[in-house]
């Protein structure tokens, strides 16, 4: 698994330099170890981008890991995120290495962004359709579907939510 292909694959030669954070010691791929929802060592106003994708719903206490995002961004700093809606129980707590607690509506990202970034803004962009939830309980591939099944938008079926919130400068 590549923890930094985002980084890569949309940053290409603009990125300078590429951090991985990692919740415990053991990642050899991890250039920073430290807890989201608890006090760690992450210097404040840090990064200009973080990208943080399907991790929220594993986190129990999100609200505690958005303020800490918001937190370690820059002034004006960019935060990418993704969250599942719709979906299958990922982890189990007890039986995976990590719980899954939470499933996201646009709605409530809305207002959870609002409480995290308060003067920044935000927008989010949900993907989904009946057809594509349908697919994503089924363990389908995204290959195994068309462009335009895909690319269908419905408002009643939310399998992805994009973020794209900008911390006040």
């Amino acid at each position: 698994m590549m923890y930094d292909a985002y980084t890569r694959k949309f940053g290409g030669a603009r990125v300078t330099r590429s951090d991985v954070l990692h919740s415990v010691a053991g990642n050899p791929r991890a250039t920073i170890v430290a807890d989201l929802t608890a006090d760690n060592a992450i210097p404040t106003d840090a990064f200009e981008c973080i990208i943080c994708t399907q991790t929220l719903q594993f986190i129990y206490d999100f609200r505690a890991a958005l303020r800490e995002l918001h937190r370690i961004l820059k002034p004006g700093g960019v935060l990418l995120l993704t969250a599942h809606g719709t979906s299958r129980i990922g982890r189990r707590e007890g039986v995976d290495s990590w719980g899954e607690y939470w499933r996201f509506t646009a709605q409530s990202m809305r207002r959870l962004l609002a409480e995290a970034f308060g003067g920044g803004e935000s927008r989010i962009e949900v993907y989904g359709n009946v057809l594509a939830a349908v697919a994503n309980l089924h363990c389908l591939a995204a290959e195994e579907l068309t462009r335009a099944e895909l690319d269908h938008r419905d408002p009643d079926y939310e399998v992805l939510l994009a973020v794209r919130a900008v911390k006040a400068a």
